[in-house]
């Protein structure tokens, strides 16, 4: 895989496997409320690329943007941070 420029990478668990060579993945963030000043939680879910379909449902992975590779997939599976249990 070719890089170029800084790519952003995000840690996130595995919410579905059921698509062939693409995961779901949902990623949490916590953000600032501005007038509150409390801390909120934010989700995103992200379609993946995972090659080798080795990713499973609960899995923790790092994903990595890429160039489009579909309609709705624009980030890789780098590593699998932790398997499920």
């Amino acid at each position: 895989m070719k890089k170029r420029g800084m790519q952003r990478q995000v840690v996130g668990t595995v919410v579905s496997d059921k698509m062939d060579k693409t995961v779901v993945v949902l990623v949490e963030r916590l953000v600032k409320h501005r007038l509150y000043h409390k801390y909120i939680r934010r989700r995103s879910k992200f379609n993946a690329h995972d090659k080798d379909n080795q990713c499973r449902t609960g899995d923790k992975v790092l994903i990595t943007e890429s160039r489009p590779l579909s309609k709705t997939k624009r980030w890789q599976v780098s590593k699998i941070v932790e398997k499920a249990v």
